[in-house]
C-alpha cells in the first residue's frame, strides 16, 4: 500500500472515529449523568447486534457537526429489517439543520421504498438557528427538508408502520413529525412535547408551568391522547417498540407475523364466568377477560391511560395477530365518549390498514349523556367511529358479553346486518335494548308502578316481562339471522379462533372507486 492510500485511510478512520463520538466525551458524560442514553446507544439497544448500517456518517465533518446530529440507517429487529434514525442531543442540541432534516427525510423515504417499518427516536428542540455567514449553496437548497419530512410521513401513512420514541424535550417542528406517525411512546419525567416551551408560554400568557405540566408524558398519555404509551425508562420504551413490532406486518401488502406460543386453540375459558359478573350493573376489569381469551394471556395495550372506558390493543389467537376493542365496565360503565371515539377510531383504522382482524368485546351502556359531551362534539366524534366501522375491510367479529344499549350498539358495530361486522355472537346473559331494563321500565311504566297497590311487586313483574321480551338474546337470535350464535363463555376462545380462520380469506375491495372519503373530523 502506497503512502497516499495509507494517509487517506488514516484520515477516514479518524474522521469516522470523531463522528462516532458525536459532541464529544464530555457531552456524552452529561447525557449519562441525566440518566439517559446517547443517540447511538439507543440504536445499539434497539437493533440486532451487528446489523446496523449507517448512512451519511461523514456529513457535517467539515463544519464540525458530526453526522449533523442525526444517526440514521437501517438494521434488523428480531431478524426483520427496519429503517431508523436517532437524534443526537450532544450535537447542536439535536436541533434540525439542513443536512439533519434531509437525513430524516431520506430515512423515511428509504423505509417507504423498501416497504419496511420506520422508527424515529426524537430528542430535539426544533429547527436550528441558521448560520447567517454560511455560503453553502447546497445547505441553503436543502433547508426545506426540516419541514419537508411531513411529506414522506404522510405518504408512508397506511403503507408502512411508523413508530416514534420521544426521548427528551421536543418542541416546534420536532413534534409534528412524530404526531403524524402511527405510534408515539414517551419516557415518564424525561420526555416532553410542546409547540412552545414553558418560558415562551410564561411570556405570552403569564402562566408558570414546568415542562412536565405543559407537555410531559403523563399529560400526553392521559389528557391529550397524543402518546400511546408511557414507560419508566428508555430501555423499557425501546423494549416496548420491539414488542409492538412483533405484532405488525412489514407493510400494508403483507400479513402480520404468525407465532405459535403453545396455547391450545381448543382451550376452554371457564374462568370467564368468574371474571365477568352476570349482573349488568357490576363492574369488572375487561383486561382480565381479554387475557383469558388470547394466546398465552399476552395483550399489548395501546393508549392505556387515555379514555380508559375503552380498551384497545394487540394480541394473538392461535398464533395470528388480532386487534381488540373492548368496553371497560369499571370506567363510566363502559360508556362511549368523545375521547373513546377518537381512540377507537384511530386503532380500528390502523388495523384495517395493516391486515389485522378486529374483535369487538361489547359491554356498553351506550354514549355518555350530558351537556359536556354534547358540547365537545359527541355526534361528530361518534360519527368517526361509524365511518371507520363501515370503511373497514378486514375481518371483524362482535361478541356481546353482557349488555349493549342504545347507540352503543352502533358504536361497537353490533347492530345486526349493519356497519360491516362479519360475525356476531352473544353470551346467554346478554341484555339488549335502547337502555337497561330497570331504566326502561321506570321510563315507560313509572306511572303504572306508582299507582299499583304493591309498587315493588308491580315493578318486579314488569322487569321480568320486559327482560323476557326485549332483553333476552335467545328470543332475538331465534328470529334474527344476522346473529351467528349464542355461545357459552367457556367456548369463547375456540369460537373466535374458528371464526377468524374462516374469515381469513375474506376479500372485500372498495365498492365505489374514489380518491378517499371525507371522515367527519
Amino acid at each position: 500500500m502506497d503512502n497516499k492510500f495509507k494517509k487517506r485511510i488514516e484520515d477516514l478512520r479518524n474522521t469516522k472515529k470523531t463522528a462516532l463520538l458525536g459532541g464529544g466525551e464530555a457531552k456524552i458524560a452529561r447525557v449519562h449523568d441525566r440518566g439517559q442514553m446517547t443517540a447511538r446507544e439507543r440504536v445499539e439497544y434497539l437493533i440486532d447486534e451487528g446489523s446496523f448500517v449507517e448512512h451519511n456518517l461523514i456529513i457535517g465533518y467539515l463544519e464540525g457537526i458530526p453526522a449533523d446530529g442525526l444517526v440514521a440507517g437501517h438494521g434488523n429487529i428480531d431478524g426483520r429489517p427496519v429503517c431508523l434514525y436517532s437524534q443526537d442531543s450532544t450535537v447542536k442540541g439535536g436541533s434540525i439543520g439542513p443536512m439533519h432534516g434531509f437525513k430524516m427525510y431520506r430515512t423515511i423515504e428509504w423505509a417507504l421504498d423498501m416497504g419496511i417499518p420506520f422508527i424515529g427516536t426524537h430528542d430535539s428542540p426544533g429547527a436550528r438557528i441558521p448560520d447567517m455567514n454560511s455560503k453553502s449553496v447546497f445547505g441553503e437548497a436543502m433547508e426545506k427538508h426540516g419541514g419537508a419530512i411531513f411529506y414522506p410521513n404522510t405518504q408512508a401513512s397506511g403503507l408502512i408502520p411508523q413508530i416514534s420514541a420521544i426521548m427528551g424535550s421536543c418542541a416546534g417542528i420536532s413534534v409534528y413529525s412524530p404526531a403524524l406517525t402511527d405510534f408515539v411512546f414517551m419516557v415518564d419525567k424525561t420526555s416532553h412535547m410542546f409547540i412552545t416551551g414553558p418560558s415562551m408560554v410564561g411570556v405570552v400568557t403569564g402562566e408558570t408551568l414546568t415542562k412536565d405540566e405543559l407537555g410531559g408524558a403523563e399529560v400526553h398519555c392521559k389528557i391529550s391522547g397524543l402518546a400511546d404509551g408511557r414507560f419508566a425508562s428508555e430501555k423499557k420504551l425501546l423494549d416496548g417498540i420491539k414488542e409492538l413490532l412483533g405484532y405488525l406486518p412489514q407493510n400494508a401488502h403483507e400479513q402480520p407475523p404468525v407465532r405459535d406460543v403453545g396455547d391450545d386453540p381448543e382451550r376452554l375459558t371457564d374462568e370467564l364466568t368468574e371474571i365477568v359478573p352476570s349482573s349488568a350493573s357490576r363492574a369488572y376489569d375487561v383486561r382480565k377477560a381479554i387475557r383469558c381469551i388470547v394466546d398465552g394471556g399476552r395483550f399489548f395495550e395501546i393508549k392505556a391511560e387515555f379514555a380508559p372506558e375503552i380498551v384497545v390493543g394487540f394480541a394473538r389467537m392461535n398464533g395470528n395477530v388480532v386487534g381488540i376493542a373492548a368496553n371497560q365496565s369499571s370506567i363510566r360503565a363502559g360508556s362511549l365518549t368523545v375521547d373513546s371515539s377518537d381512540k377507537q377510531t384511530r386503532f380500528m383504522r390502523f388495523c384495517d390498514c395493516f391486515n389485522i382482524p378486529l374483535i369487538m368485546l361489547v359491554d356498553t351502556s351506550a354514549y355518555l349523556p350530558g351537556k359536556d359531551q354534547e358540547h365537545k362534539g359527541i355526534i361528530r366524534h361518534g360519527a368517526k367511529v361509524l365511518y371507520a366501522l363501515c370503511e373497514a375491510t378486514v375481518p371483524r367479529i362482535g361478541l356481546v358479553l353482557r349488555k349493549a344499549y342504545g347507540g352503543g350498539n352502533l358504536g361497537m358495530g353490533v347492530i345486526p346486518g349493519q356497519t360491516g361486522t362479519d360475525m356476531l355472537f352473544y353470551w346467554p346473559i346478554t341484555e339488549l335494548g335502547v337502555m337497561g331494563a330497570k331504566a326502561s321500565v321506570e321510563l315507560f311504566f313509572g306511572d303504572l308502578i306508582r299507582s299499583a297497590d304493591n309498587p315493588d311487586e308491580a315493578r318486579d313483574q314488569l322487569l321480568k316481562e320486559y327482560g323476557e321480551r326485549y332483553a333476552n338474546p335467545m328470543r332475538e337470535a331465534a328470529s334474527n339471522p344476522f346473529i351467528n350464535d349464542i355461545i357459552e363463555p367457556r367456548d369463547t376462545r375456540k369460537v373466535l379462533i374458528k371464526s377468524l380462520a374462516f374469515l381469513s380469506t375474506k376479500r372485500k375491495p372498495p365498492r365505489y372507486p374514489k380518491r378517499h372519503g371525507n371522515m367527519p373530523m
